[in-house]
This record gives C-alpha cells, sequence and structure tokens, in this order.
C-alpha cells in the first residue's frame, strides 16, 4: 500500500513536472518572438539607443513586477513588457550590426540557440542539482553590476572581451541553474521560470554576438 502510495506521489510529480517544463518553454518561445517582433518595428522606425540608466530602470523594475504578479495573469502581461523592453533596448545594437554584418547576428543567434539547448538538454537527461550555483550566481550578480556602477567612472571597452566572456559564463550557470530548479521540483512556477531563462537566453545571446563581432573586427 506504501510503495503503491509514493508510486502514485512520485507519477504526479512527474506530471507536475513536466507540465512545468512544456509552460516554461512555451512561455520562452513566446517571449523571444514578442521581443524580437518589438527589436524589428523600432528598427523600422529607427528607434535609437535607450538611455541607459531609464535600461537599468526598466530592466530591475519590470523584474520585480514579474516575480512580485507571478501568480497571477498579471504575471504574463508583465513578462510580455518585459521582453518588449529587452527587444526594445536590444533593437539599435542589432540595427548596427545587420547593417554591418548581418551574418554575425544569424551566427550569434544559432550558437545561443545551441548552447541553451545543450545545456538545458543536459540538465533535464541527468537531473543533475545544479542548486550549488546559487552562491556563484548571487556574487556574480554583485560583480556584474560592480562592473556597470564602475563603467560610468572608468573607461573598460578594454575589458570588454574578458567582461563578455563573464557574462556567457553567468549565463550558462543561470541556465543550468534554473533548468535544474524545474527538473528536480524546486520550481513550480512556469512564469518565474521563462522569465529566469529569457534573461539568461538574452545575455547568452548579447554577449556572444559582442564577443563574435570583436573578434570579427566589428567593434
Amino acid at each position: 500500500m506504501a510503495l503503491t502510495a509514493l508510486a502514485h506521489v512520485s507519477g504526479q510529480q512527474a506530471i507536475e513536472i513536466n507540465g512545468v517544463l512544456r509552460n516554461t518553454y512555451i512561455m520562452l518561445g513566446l517571449s523571444i518572438g514578442f521581443a524580437a517582433l518589438v527589436s524589428y518595428v523600432a528598427m523600422a522606425l529607427g528607434i535609437g539607443m535607450m538611455n541607459f540608466f531609464i535600461y537599468l530602470i526598466g530592466f530591475f523594475g519590470l523584474s520585480y513586477a514579474v516575480q512580485k504578479t507571478a501568480n497571477s495573469v498579471w504575471g504574463l502581461f508583465w513578462s510580455f513588457v518585459f521582453a518588449g523592453f529587452i527587444g526594445l533596448f536590444i533593437a539599435p545594437i542589432l540595427g548596427f550590426y545587420l547593417a554591418v554584418q548581418p551574418w554575425l547576428v544569424v551566427q550569434a543567434f544559432a550558437l545561443t540557440s545551441a548552447t541553451f539547448f545543450a545545456l538545458s538538454a543536459y540538465t533535464i537527461v541527468r537531473r543533475t542539482d545544479f542548486s550549488w550555483l546559487s552562491s556563484f550566481l548571487v556574487v556574480s550578480f554583485f560583480v556584474i553590476l560592480g562592473i556597470i556602477l564602475l563603467s560610468f567612472f572608468v573607461n573598460m571597452s578594454p575589458f570588454a572581451i574578458v567582461i563578455s566572456m563573464f557574462v556567457v559564463v553567468v549565463a550558462c550557470a543561470l541556465i543550468l541553474w534554473q533548468t535544474s530548479a524545474i527538473v528536480l521540483g524546486g520550481e513550480r512556477n512556469y512564469i518565474v521560470a521563462a522569465n529566469q531563462l529569457f534573461v539568461s537566453f538574452y545575455l547568452l545571446f548579447i554577449n556572444i554576438l559582442q564577443l563574435i563581432g570583436i573578434f570579427g573586427g566589428d567593434d
């Protein structure tokens, strides 16, 4: 009887986890698609680079809004607002690369997608616990914040390659950590999970694009 009940609980948990995974990746795909649509429209309208202070306020403010409303339909609304905001911010960057070397954007997106798929598939198949990365991610967040603040007083362009490589590592760690949390049952809210993975994908893409641009001679 006890074994039957345990098997039933495990079965129910597996169904719930699969449901969260499915909804997360659907939401992630929609968010990426909406961000791309907003970027396309912004480029077509010739919208210029966003003020960096507005970007920081919007990024952290909208991220907070998604987290606070994730248990309601407003979580979906703020998730799309956040995705659109990111699309608006990166539009001038994409516009520059598309004008100089369109193939770089394609390469960056393909490499980002392949990396994301490989890391996610590995975590899902192996069911590896990457919760130990949480400490690294917290420290990395403050390091990145420090770099941002320092950039207002010091020219950080000579360190662009190192910074981009570091952010790529952080983005990969975030993908492993968040996917592991879903697979092992620690994350039940697909809106929160999709938002975290969207941020990971965005950070990975924009920094891979920068690295390809630098090594391709388009800085």
